[in-house]
């Protein structure tokens, strides 16, 4: 399945994370002690961020509940005034929550939204990251209610109604915050999930790291861990041309966007960038830029024959270029090049009416960054957002980058790294086109395919990151320095 990542930064599906805890338990950790070691990490901390409060632990009938319960007793040896209620009886509780359910000594009272009279603080034990359908009945109304109400709410695991394979969220409410264990899920990370569960801690209960070399995870989240070792660095005896030479098919009158991806090559390390323009469009990207070479093209044929150059070692064309026969002729020329190829904007969209003839042209290293919009042009795909975008890499042979606040980056050998350090200040004209330039960079310096995707959507929103509100695209480039540097510093 290609290069195996750091599983530091690994993902695990429900499914995965189920067999994580059978092998856990295999290796001669029984359920009960790992329970016991989940409530006592949310116990921990609730009184790592609160002061002694009425609480109410809100149980459901399976291994979330067992839980609560550990919480629930925990609390109360503190000296926590609380409240525990059920969803069902006592009766239907089974194997190790039913044990943890009896240690408990108190009262335990039907859920209801009554029970959260006079609490301060909520524990939602009620359903895991297994449940796979909206929440109902008292369960809805008790977290509706508490919602209402503003009261701060714990999650165990993820929010109850928050799906963990897909974020979809089917009657969870916010969380203040969120403790899970071992391994995040994907719910955590992808949209809306990640806005529900507040500040999410990530517990260790016991589990043997190794597991996850038996169960081999296939994704993660992007951080430098999974592709620092691997970005170039400028070599002291290299020169301009070791480092890469990029070259942008520039769009005319949108002449922006090309520029902007430009700058971006630059700034990721390309040692020359070259940006092919109609030669009426000369004057305009010449005035514009200064370490950027301006090729002008006056005849139909002469794109094709600039890239003859080989010399030329990552390709880029969609900002600006119109999503017209000309933008689709020249994407088709790069990709019979051979060499690393980004597809973005309307070069994805000029192949809307015929996707098929871009996946058969697609047989080198190829990076396509659609947004939303422009990925139901090309895939008409159901299902979540990471089964869509699984499918559509292994249908089209390329790397996507499939972006938004979210965004998640596929290999069509089924690996997927979902990014969480955009900040919103990214929603701005002509961001996309630096992303593009920054992949292009790295691209163009002999960067892993898979890898230099990553890497340039997480620099991408560190460099936002580092500049705060009010940010547009043309801050973005020059921001990069100041994240390479704390990388460098960082190891």
């Amino acid at each position: 399945m290609g290069t195996v990542m750091n599983f530091d930064r690994a993902v695990l599906d429900v499914r995965r994370m189920g067999e994580a805890d059978r092998l856990t338990v295999l290796s001669g950790t029984p359920v009960i002690e790992l329970m016991e070691n989940a409530g006592r990490a949310v116990a921990s901390e609730i009184e790592r961020r609160w002061a002694v409060r009425p609480v109410v632990v809100l149980c459901g009938p399976g291994n979330n509940g067992g839980d609560g319960f550990v919480v629930g007793r925990l609390l109360a040896a503190a000296g926590w005034p609380v409240r525990i209620a059920l969803l069902g009886s006592l009766d239907c509780l089974k194997g190790e929550a039913r044990h943890h359910a009896q240690l408990w000594r108190g009262n335990v009272e039907p859920l209801a939204p009554s029970v959260l009279g006079g609490a301060e603080l909520v524990v939602d034990a009620i359903f895991g990251a297994g449940l796979s359908r909206a929440l109902e009945g008292p369960a809805e109304e008790t977290m509706s209610a508490a919602a209402q109400r503003s009261l701060p709410i714990v999650a165990v695991d993820v929010p109850s109604g928050l799906m963990g394979d897909t974020g979809e969220a089917l009657g969870a409410v916010a969380a203040a915050l969120t403790v899970t264990f071992f391994r995040k899920k994907p719910g955590h990370l992808l949209l809306p999930g990640r806005m529900l569960c507040g500040e999410l801690v990530v517990a260790d209960i016991g589990t043997p790291p190794a597991v996850l070399e038996q169960i081999i995870p296939d994704t993660f989240e992007n951080a430098p861990e999974l592709w620092i070792s691997d970005l170039p660095q400028p070599d002291d005896a290299g020169n301009k041309y070791t480092r890469g030479h990029a070259l942008i098919s520039g769009g005319y009158p949108i002449t922006g966007a090309a520029r902007l991806a430009a700058r971006a090559a630059a700034r990721a390390g390309a040692g020359l960038v070259t940006i092919a323009v109609p030669e009426v469009a000369l004057p305009i990207y010449a005035a514009a830029l200064t370490c950027i070479m301006v090729q002008p093209l006056a005849a139909p044929d002469d794109f094709v024959r600039l890239l003859e150059d080989r010399r030329f070692s990552a390709l880029l064309i969609g900002p600006g270029s119109g999503a017209g026969d000309d933008t689709r002729a020249r994407a088709l020329a790069m990709l019979a090049s051979g060499r690393p190829t980004l597809l973005d904007a309307d070069a994805i969209t000029a192949f809307q009416s015929d996707p098929t003839t871009l996946d058969r042209a697609i047989n080198g290293p190829c990076v396509l960054t659609p947004h939303d919009g422009e990925f139901l042009r090309l895939f008409d795909l159901k299902g979540d957002k990471l089964t869509r975008t699984r499918a559509a890499s292994r249908r089209s042979g390329a790397i996507i980058i499939l972006k938004g606040s979210d965004t998640v980056i596929t290999s069509p050998d089924g690996r997927i790294i979902i990014n969480s350090n955009a900040p919103p200040t990214l929603a701005t004209a002509g961001s996309g086109d630096v992303l593009s330039g920054i992949v292009l960079g790295l691209l163009a310096q002999g960067m892993n395919t898979f890898l230099a995707a990553a890497a340039a959507v997480w620099l991408h929103g560190a460099a936002a990151a580092e500049f705060g509100p009010g940010l547009i695209a043309e801050d973005l480039p020059d921001l990069l320095p100041v994240v390479f540097r704390k990388l460098s510093t960082t190891g």
